[in-house]
């Protein structure tokens, strides 16, 4: 779940810096008689207007594979109680996903601070899409599931909504890991300590906040130049053998193995488990996750492909896709069609779930929903001086306000 993912985040991509010419010195030019003073024009030439941002194509890729993945995981869920190997495939998929979603999103996170105009984005692009998604999804279980008592409550997000209350809490403490000398070891000292600490509760779904926040201080650490050592030739290479021996490893222990350590939404003590298995656990998992997370990245394609567009959509697909899950467990799909359980059938929700989530990420339902999932909401926040005042530099002048 890119989420997010398990998949989103909406931030805009650093742009691509080209080196720009340098300018010759009149003065190496000059002739020996002074020059005629310039003629005085009313309005001087407009100033170049500034190149666009440009998205890197290596991070949309990741985003949209991420949630393609997220959408898979969630629609074998249903249908992989009998089958060994679709649960070990959910095991290894679920053990990376997320993760690497949120290290992405931690990434490019690294320029926040509480400056109006990024307060207003993260209110704007997390907080509102929550705010409605979380009413929306309870009303849906409400009519789909024929349960007219479902609760909607803020506090306690319902399925997928859990990764926007986690990202606005995330990034709102950016300037405090940006602060810390060796922010990590205590990100990991709080997901341990969350493992280990039954009391805290279900508000906020504060266990998937907490467990999950390494990989989000881990993304705000990390620099353009550790995406490009795992896209080295070699690192793709050794990536292979690795997730063969995952997968044969997940084999193994999916019967042995309870699921609910990958979802981080517990204690240990609510799975029945000594206490200091969460102490285990949250380290072997985090060292797995991050190991997966630089196979999938070194596999990930670097250049523009059919699906590069789809990465500025993942929003879109995260929050969507739920509904088609959620759906066909409601109708009784997955029981009154037995074959679905078969592999065939296994594949076919594959493909139909990913081609799903492809269209939810296509530009034109990214518009649709835009009103819900990016809305402007100037109407609802004070200008800021200090941009009112640079968007007057950036005016060429000359030009009628």
């Amino acid at each position: 779940m890119f989420h997010a993912p398990h998949g989103y985040q909406r931030a805009p991509l650093p742009p691509a810096r080209e080196q720009e010419p340098e300018t010759p010195l009149a003065r190496t030019l000059a002739p020996a008689t002074p020059a005629p003073a310039p003629v005085p024009t009313a309005v001087s030439a407009p100033a170049p207007a500034p190149a666009p941002k440009q998205r890197d194509a290596f991070f949309d890729n990741a985003k949209y594979l991420a949630i393609v993945l997220v959408a898979v995981a969630h629609m074998w869920e249903p249908v992989m109680d009998g089958s060994r190997a679709t649960r070990a495939l959910y095991m290894v998929v679920y053990s990376f996903h997320m993760p690497a979603f949120i290290i992405i999103s931690g990434y490019f996170s690294r320029g926040f601070d509480l400056r109006p105009k990024k307060v207003q984005r993260l209110i704007t692009g997390v907080a509102v899409p929550y705010l409605i998604f979380e009413t929306v999804y309870s009303l849906f279980k409400r009519w789909a599931d024929d349960d007219p008592g479902h609760s909607i409550s803020l506090l306690d997000p319902w399925y997928l909504t859990w990764f926007l209350v986690a990202l606005f809490v995330w990034r709102l403490t950016t300037p405090i890991w940006r602060s810390l000398r060796h922010p990590l070891p205590v990100a990991l000292a709080i997901a341990v300590l969350a493992s280990v600490t039954p009391d805290i509760g279900d508000d906020l779904n504060l266990q998937r906040v907490l467990q999950f926040l390494p990989f989000f201080v881990l993304g705000l650490l990390l620099k353009p130049e550790h995406f490009k050592m795992v896209r080295r030739r070699e690192v793709r290479l050794l990536a292979v053998p690795v997730v063969l021996s995952t997968l044969a490893f997940a084999y193994w222990a999916a019967p042995r193995l309870e699921l609910g350590w990958f979802y981080h939404s517990s204690a240990a003590q609510d799975r029945g488990a000594p206490w200091w298995t969460g102490i285990v656990m949250t380290f072997a998992l985090f060292g797995c996750s991050l190991l997966l997370t630089a196979c999938f990245l070194s596999w990930v394609p670097g250049r523009t492909m059919w699906f590069t567009v789809l990465g500025a959509g993942t929003l879109g697909g995260y929050l969507l896709h739920g509904f088609l899950v959620k759906g066909a467990n409601y109708a009784g799909l997955f029981d009154s069609y037995p074959w679905l359980s078969s592999p065939l059938g296994e594949v076919f929700l594959t493909v139909a779930i990913a081609v799903a989530v492809t269209l939810m990420c296509t530009p034109p339902v990214r518009r649709l929903f835009r009103w819900s999932m990016e809305p402007e909401m100037n109407w609802a926040f004070l200008r800021d001086p200090a941009e009112d005042a640079r968007r007057r530099e950036r005016r060429p002048v000359g030009k009628a306000s």
